[in-house]
């Protein structure tokens, strides 16, 4: 069998966010498989550590679900396994896998982590499950989370920001409206400025982050005769890891500035913390350099926020290539999955 098999074998498997009992059965079963692993099975995810004498602890990490597809139409073509999860991020957990298979005596110790619910609210995260009732299983001196890269580092993570905007008016009849105030123009002038933001970059540590900000849903009118008084507005705001959520909340407070009145409000809805690149720590610099690529920054936000949180440095490093992530046609190739193995196996070594 070629990886190509190995990774069709897990996307058939059908692992949607909350479903993924059958998947991680099907992994704990193939890690018993080696008697040098301690194997330990938390709710659906699974956790297999080397328990030498080795001083140095490196842990690798991969989610088992997917989002909303048919695995039913997975197929291989040419070098190619396309299909869904086939990239985000089946083709990691298979490589994954095979190493943890590996019964070569290693210099450092490894734990692999197979986690459930990555790809919906982060509070019903397999890893916060893990941190909550085992965090010694989660501790080490770097981590890799497999999400893919195109088989470079993507260090560090942008923060997520919801705020919910709420803007108010004065209820009115239609063909009357200059006796109110219309709610849903105002949420106009308001998605104007939203639409003309211009992204901030940051460098930290030699590693670039541009932040966005996108208005992500609109609500507001009661009936067609009426001029609303009342109307919302969702905004998704990425942010560099330089900025805490109070900070990024200021900032974009004072974007919208004039646009806000008293008796509006602009709140919270969701936040999940950036991660710092973390190319200081010396395995993961090593990383960098087995990789023969500068790292770059990610762009979206993974786990590394949440090892961060528990003082593990770690950073994005797998197969594929990200902007095929969640794409009805998403895939990865024989060769993306041949780097991404010999360059992983060469740094667990």
């Amino acid at each position: 069998m070629s990886r190509l098999d190995d990774v069709l074998a897990l996307v058939a498997i059908e692992s949607i966010s909350g479903n993924e009992a059958r998947l991680s059965g099907v992994i704990e079963a193939a890690l018993r498989k080696n008697s040098l692993l301690e194997i330990e099975r938390i709710g659906d995810n699974v956790v297999a550590r080397t328990t030498g004498h080795h001083a140095t602890r490196l842990l690798v990490a991969g989610h088992l679900d997917t989002v909303p597809g048919d695995p039913e139409a997975a197929r291989i073509v040419g070098d190619r396994l396309v299909g869904l999860g086939a990239c985000d991020m089946k083709g990691s957990l298979a490589v994954m896998v095979e190493l943890a298979l590996e019964e070569t005596p290693r210099s450092v110790e490894v734990t692999w982590v197979f986690y459930a619910r990555e790809e919906v609210a982060r509070r019903e995260s397999g890893l916060l499950e893990i941190g909550e009732l085992r965090p010694d299983l989660l501790q080490a001196d770097a981590a890799v989370l497999g999400e893919p890269t195109g088989g470079v580092v993507e260090a560090g993570c942008q923060g997520t920001l919801r705020v919910v905007v709420e803007l108010w008016g004065e209820r009115a009849h239609t063909a009357r409206p200059f006796t109110g105030r219309n709610a849903i123009h105002r949420l106009g002038m308001l998605l104007t400025r939203v639409a003309a933001y211009e992204p901030r970059t940051v460098e930290i540590d030699g590693v670039s982050y541009t932040e966005q900000l996108q208005a992500v849903s609109v609500d507001g009118g009661i009936a067609p005769n009426v001029v609303p008084d009342f109307a919302t507005c969702t905004l998704n705001h990425r942010v560099a890891p330089d900025r805490t959520r109070d900070e990024a909340m200021s900032s974009l407070v004072a974007y919208l500035e004039g646009l806000i009145d008293e008796g509006d409000t602009v709140t919270t809805g969701d936040w999940a913390p950036a991660a710092a690149p973390g190319l200081t720590n010396k395995h993961l610099a090593q990383l960098v350099t087995l990789t023969n690529a500068p790292p770059r920054g990610k762009v979206g936000w993974t786990d590394v926020a949440t090892f961060g949180e528990l003082g593990i440095a770690a950073t994005n490093f797998g197969a594929g290539d990200p902007h095929l992530a969640h794409r009805s046609d998403e895939f990865v190739t024989l060769e993306e999955l041949d780097q991404f193995a010999s360059t992983l196996a060469q740094w667990l070594s």
